[in-house]
């Protein structure tokens, strides 16, 4: 099937979203990825009143700050639009992503209010107002720019070209982060053992989204397995 055909895509959505059980399962990954971030905003509130000192970090403590801020910023808004575009090609991904990326946003969310260290001192300047809604610069443990792209990369794991990209920008992103001195090491180095479990809870929680994930639909039939 080509992918850049106007004709095959609108088949494609045709297709699924014709399919009583696949759109509910997609409005309910939705309504899942809206109520993460109410989880996460939650979260941000808190920690932000329970915040306590910095501390000292075995790379932060060796290496200059670098302004990494491009890629902490627009990096991050280049990689919500890349995914937006892939939704809107490859609409069987969507109930999968959108329920794996609310685990992950309302996982993360519980460890953010464990975790009360300010931010690293002398990082760089962000404009957080920017991510108001999704972060605080406070909420470090664990590393969301490091662990979103690299829980993408083990959902495309499949697809290799979109498997090494999702993984590049992790360790780009995870790199960036910390030359910025925007969070510590454990934060970075945490977030692929954290996201590798929240993947695999996933993958248990979600089988029918993931079949459709890794297969599509091509039938009748198979819609109706959903």
């Amino acid at each position: 099937m080509n992918y850049f055909t106007i004709k095959s895509l609108i088949a494609r959505h045709r297709l699924l979203w014709a399919n009583k059980a696949f759109t509910i399962s997609a409005i309910v990954g939705v309504i899942f990825l809206v109520g993460s971030f109410f989880v996460n905003y939650s979260a941000l509130k808190y920690v932000v009143k329970a915040e306590g000192n910095s501390t000292t970090d075995i790379l932060l403590d060796n290496l200059p700050v670098v302004n990494t801020d491009i890629i902490f910023s627009e990096g991050a808004f280049s990689f919500i639009f890349l995914l937006l575009f892939l939704f809107i090609l490859e609409p069987k991904i969507i109930p999968f992503t959108f329920k794996s990326i609310a685990l992950f946003v309302c996982i993360r969310s519980g460890f953010v209010i464990m975790t009360h260290l300010a931010p690293p001192l002398g990082h760089i300047a962000v404009d957080f107002d920017r991510f108001r809604y999704f972060s605080s610069g406070a909420d470090l443990f664990f590393s969301g720019h490091t662990g979103l792209p690299f829980l993408m990369g083990l959902l495309f794991w499949e697809n290799k070209h979109l498997r090494y990209f999702f993984i590049s920008c992790s360790v780009i992103a995870g790199v960036a982060v910390i030359l910025g001195h925007l969070h510590y090491t454990i934060d970075v180095f945490s977030a692929f053992f954290i996201t590798y479990g929240i993947y695999k809870i996933a993958r248990k929680f979600f089988p029918k989204d993931r079949k459709l994930f890794l297969d599509g639909l091509h039938t009748n039939e198979d819609i109706k397995s959903i």
